[in-house]
């Protein structure tokens, strides 16, 4: 399954929707699809969705998704790694009336370069290939041996560990 959401801002992000729903006409996207759409103007016709959703359902969404597409609001793209699933974030642009600046695509960049670990789709005839590609797309990442931050705590934490307990046993 996968799961869409832009959040509860204000403005449509009726560009995202309407692409899911295409590609989901189009046969690229062949598993169910739930959208959360907010504000959007643009009703799917070829998905599940809903205009809000309890955070209950969210999370849930979350955790039973294969692919979480999602704006840039950080609330948003954060929710999916808490689960250890790397989101797709579609940034809302100032160009196309989605929200007041470009803070989402510039936050998103961000993230993108310092901690590896989300996918950003800045041109939306790109989203079809990320979604064909997502499961290689997010092998790779892990081939970087990248980790959370708790995980590489742990281990750093471990190792000195071991190593004050090896050096007392001397």
């Amino acid at each position: 399954m996968i799961f869409v959401t832009v959040g509860t801002h204000e403005q449509s992000f009726n560009r995202l929707i309407k692409k899911v729903d295409q590609l989901i006409e189009s046969g690229v996207i062949s598993e169910p699809v739930i959208m959360q759409t907010g504000f959007s103007t643009y009703e799917p016709k070829h998905a599940e969705w809903h205009k809000l959703l309890p955070y209950s359902q969210i999370l849930d969404n979350v955790k039973n998704a294969r692919i979480v597409i999602t704006h840039g609001g950080p609330a948003s793209f954060l929710l999916p790694l808490q689960f250890g699933k790397i989101p797709i974030v579609v940034p809302r642009r100032l160009q196309y009336n989605e929200h007041v600046n470009d803070h989402q695509a510039e936050f998103a960049k961000a993230v993108a370069q310092r901690m590896k670990n989300i996918i950003i789709v800045e041109d939306i005839a790109e989203l079809r290939d990320t979604i064909q590609n997502y499961d290689s797309l997010v092998l790779s990442m892990q081939d970087n041996e990248l980790q959370s931050n708790n995980a590489r705590f742990n281990k750093e934490f471990e190792s000195i560990v071991k190593s004050m307990f090896t050096e007392e046993n001397k």
